[in-house]
Formats: C-alpha cells, sequence, structure tokens
C-alpha cells in the first residue's frame, strides 16, 4: 500500500499488520543485524569493477529532482550483490570520499565512470523514494549513453550501461573486492514505523472536517491523537475489507470495555451548522448511558469525564432516524439525524454501514430499558385555560387529571389512538376512539416542551410494539450489537498524511 506522511507529497511502501488491539504500520529499511553495534544510518561499502557487468548496479536521481542518486538496480551475481550491504533504495551519499549529496544525476554518473577500478560507497537506505524510481527499468533507452557516447544520461532512466566496462580492468571475483567491513552484515527489512492502539481510536475515509471521501484510502487516529497517515489500497475492495476488520477490532474492544448501564459508545462526526474556515464536520464521541445520550468531544475515561459531556439528552425525549439515499444532507453516507427536545436537528455520520446498524439497534435498546424502567412520565399542559396534567403510562396509556385536585380528566388506552396533529409549536390535538360509542374524541393540549412530549409518546409505542417481539426482547441481556471480529491481519500497502 501507499502512505503519505505530512509535509511529504511523495507516497510510499508501508506493511500493515492489524492485531487484536493495535494497528502496526511498518516501512522498510536497512538495519545492521550483526557485527559490532553500529548506530549510524550511512554504510560504507568498497567494491571492484568487474570486466564484465561493471559494478553490477544501476542509479537514477540527482540533485534536479531535490534527492540524491539512489541504485535503482542491483544485478543479480555482481559484485555490489554479492557484497550484501548494498540494497535497492540506497541514497549514493559519498564516491570515494567525495560527497555527491548535492550532485545532479551526470555530475554523478561521471565521478562514477572516473572512480576507478575501485570505489568506496557511503550509502544511506532512502526509506521514501519519489515515484519515478519506480517506473520500468530502462538501461537500453535512448537516454543511457555508451561509454563512447558523449550524450547525456537522464535522471529518469537507469544509467548503468556506462559503469561496465574500465579499459584496465581484469578483475573476476575475488576476495580483494569484498566489504572492508566483513563484521557487520546488514538486511533490508520491514521495521515499526507507527503503533496505533485501536481502544476508542476513530477510523475515517474522509477529508478531515469535510464530506469529500478518499478514493480507495483511509486514516486511523488513536485516542491520543496520533495519526496513522493517509493509507491507499491498491483497489476499492482491499480498502473495504481494511475498513471492516479494522472497525470490527474498535467494535470489539469496545464492547469488552462496556459496562452497564453503557449501551454504546463510539466516534461520529458531527455536521456543524456554522461552519468555520470550510469545516463542515467535527469528531465527537457518542455514548449511551442509563436515561441519558451523552455527546463528548473525547471518549469518557474517568467518573468524572460523565460530568463534563458536552450535551446530554434523554434519550425517550428525542427522536433518532437513520437518513436514506434521498435525505442526506451532503455526500457524506450513513447518516443519521437526533431530533431534541427543543426541536433542534443535528446530523452525524459514521465510517461504516455496520456502524450505522449497531448505532440505531444501541439507541432502540437504550430507548426500550429506560421506558420499561420509568413506566411512566407526566408533562405539565393546558386544557382550556386550566392547568393540567398528561400522564404517558406504559400499562394505561394516557392520562389527563387536573393539576390542583388531582382528579382524572379522561383515559384512553394506547390502541385508542386513531390520529395526532401539532402546530410545530405548542399544540397537540389528539384524536382517540370510544371503546362504547367507537366514535372519535378530539383532546387539544397545550405544551411548553412540544417536542419532548411528542418523542415521548413515541418512545412509549416504539416500547409496547418491542415487547410484542420476541427477537428483541431476546436480545435484551446484549447491550451493544455485536460485530464480525477479525483475525489478526497483514499486507502490503502505500501511505500518506
Amino acid at each position: 500500500m501507499d502512505f503519505r506522511c505530512k509535509n511529504i507529497e511523495e507516497p510510499f511502501n508501508v506493511r500493515l499488520h492489524l492485531a487484536k488491539d493495535i494497528l502496526t504500520i511498518q516501512e522498510q529499511d536497512v538495519i545492521c543485524v550483526s557485527g559490532e553495534p553500529f548506530y549510524s544510518s550511512e554504510r560504507t561499502v568498497t567494491i571492484r569493477r568487474q570486466t564484465i557487468g561493471g559494478f553490477g548496479l544501476s542509479i537514477k536521481g540527482g540533485a534536479e529532482h531535490k534527492i540524491p542518486v539512489v541504485i535503482s538496480k542491483i544485478s543479480k551475481e555482481q559484485k555490489a550483490e554479492l557484497s550484501g550491504l548494498l540494497f535497492i533504495g540506497d541514497a549514493i551519499l559519498q564516491i570515494n570520499g567525495i560527497n555527491v549529496r548535492s550532485y545532479r544525476h551526470e555530475e554523478v554518473v561521471q565521478v562514477l565512470r572516473n572512480a576507478g577500478e575501485e570505489v568506496t560507497l557511503t550509502v544511506s537506505f532512502l526509506k521514501r523514494t519519489p515515484a519515478f524510481l519506480k517506473l520500468p527499468l530502462c538501461e537500453d533507452c535512448t537516454c543511457v549513453p555508451s561509454d563512447q557516447s558523449s550524450g547525456t544520461s537522464s535522471p529518469l532512466c537507469d544509467s548503468g550501461l556506462h559503469l561496465n566496462y574500465h579499459p584496465n580492468n581484469t578483475d573476476s571475483l575475488s576476495c580483494s573486492s569484498w566489504p572492508t567491513s566483513p563484521a557487520l552484515r546488514w538486511e533490508k527489512r520491514w521495521v515499526d514505523l507507527r503503533l496505533i492502539p485501536l481502544l476508542h481510536a476513530r477510523l475515517s475515509q474522509y477529508v478531515p472536517g469535510s464530506d469529500v471521501c478518499r478514493l480507495n484510502a483511509f486514516q486511523v487516529i488513536a485516542v491520543d491523537g496520533v495519526c496513522s497517515g493517509v493509507i491507499q489500497c491498491p483497489g476499492g475492495d482491499e480498502c473495504l475489507d481494511w475498513l471492516h476488520a479494522i472497525g470490527a477490532n474498535m467494535s470489539a474492544l469496545t464492547k469488552h470495555n462496556v459496562r452497564n448501564p453503557i449501551v454504546y459508545m463510539g466516534w461520529v462526526e458531527e455536521k456543524e451548522l456554522d461552519s468555520v474556515q470550510d469545516r463542515m464536520y467535527t469528531p465527537r464521541f457518542l455514548a449511551l448511558r442509563g436515561s441519558s445520550l451523552f455527546k463528548f468531544s473525547a471518549p469518557p475515561v474517568t467518573t468524572w469525564d460523565w460530568t463534563r459531556a458536552e450535551k446530554s439528552f434523554t434519550v425517550y425525549e428525542i427522536m433518532c432516524k437513520v437518513l436514506k439515499d434521498g435525505d442526506l444532507v451532503d455526500q457524506r453516507r450513513h447518516a443519521l439525524s437526533l431530533q431534541t427536545d427543543a426541536g433542534e436537528d443535528c446530523f452525524f455520520s459514521v465510517e461504516l454501514e455496520c456502524e450505522l446498524l449497531v448505532w440505531e439497534k444501541a439507541f432502540q435498546m437504550a430507548t426500550f430499558l429506560e421506558v420499561e424502567r420509568i413506566q411512566c412520565k407526566t408533562y405539565a399542559c393546558i386544557m382550556e385555560s386550566h392547568l393540567m396534567g398528561l400522564t404517558i403510562d406504559f400499562g394505561m396509556g394516557f392520562v389527563c387529571f387536573d393539576a390542583a385536585s388531582k382528579a382524572v380528566l379522561w383515559r384512553y388506552k394506547f390502541s385508542q389512538l386513531k390520529g395526532s396533529s401539532d402546530d410545530g409549536k405548542s399544540k397537540i390535538k389528539f384524536l382517540f376512539q370510544n371503546q362504547d360509542t367507537k366514535l372519535i374524541e378530539a383532546k387539544e393540549l397545550e405544551f411548553s416542551n412540544l417536542f419532548a412530549v411528542l418523542h415521548c409518546i413515541h418512545a412509549f409505542f416504539a416500547a409496547k410494539v418491542a415487547c410484542l417481539d420476541p427477537m428483541f426482547t431476546g436480545s435484551q441481556n446484549s447491550t451493544t450489537a455485536t460485530m464480525v471480529p477479525s483475525a489478526a491481519h497483514a499486507s502490503k500497502i502505500k501511505y500518506s498524511s
């Protein structure tokens, strides 16, 4: 895969390894695996020119591309390959003591051409090689001159043929051609670049703060803010596989850490009502705990954190709706809306469809559990200029009583409600069917908290319906919906941030 770090435009190869609780991002590096401790990233290698094959390596790059010249090919069974100390991707820093870090491609070619039969190279492995170094080898292309040519080599091609011949060279493979430091042994290996803990981490395909979805790419941000960088997958299917695998492990970790009365915890992106500097979305952490939905800027860790939520809502006084394609407000998919008890609409999105299903099921469960616990809820209201109280009772239905005398004025079962309407401000008109006469009786009430009442009625009706569903009631002991767990996963990728 590809990876792009901050301030680095060119992606480079990395490998991902997904474990149960951590995502490891690895990059290729050359490390010393035997001999005396060697802490510098630079290596000094001495090789001799052969009659056939020359130094046995090809180069690309140069200062004209703001990079050093880099070894792009090492021929099999030639001196460079047999030394065991040179690798494709090594930047040539010095040639026989001459500093060539700032040399152009043709200048490095000339130094190598005149280096004599034996050359000492100081190299360092260049992890973030530019894209043109990955172009197909073109040793036979016209931009590479022969030994007799006076043409100019190109940094985009593999300059190698003109290094193969030296008029006085009769050397064959001999011990004198081996490196000057045989006690040291170097290997190109995958080494850890970043470790991303997955507990309470968040996953996103979108450009931060926007509804622009990256093509076949994503990033993972740890709870402490450490970012994976942008991980670019070869194709859409592989990208989706990684998203599901990482998301499943995050979900499993969250579920393992959830304790009653917490029903759900997870990251969402909230759409800003007043976007600043083109920031349309902000990460938020939602938690369903007991009777409330909490909104945080960061996951709650301590008991004190729960008292510092940005907002909290009573679950049976808010309305949750999963948005279909035609209802989406922009390019963000997997979105939901929450209408608060004040009538305010909040829009959130999650990364995967399975997360949306988990959230929807968890909200339904939290609402059901709370309605089942409280059994009834009473709201103050006005009817015909008199102060009244309306009780929504899980067992009896609707009960209206005089606030002063507590005398019951009317009572209807949930099944008797045949319709209702409201003015969107304070008034609700209920249409109940009289059980005896079968006539429709209208009751109009005025509330100071209209939306809270409407949502509460909806919650009680939903809980009544849920009670009749054996599949729903049988899952009450499960506080969070289960996502399919993922085994440890590893593959190559390319990466950026």
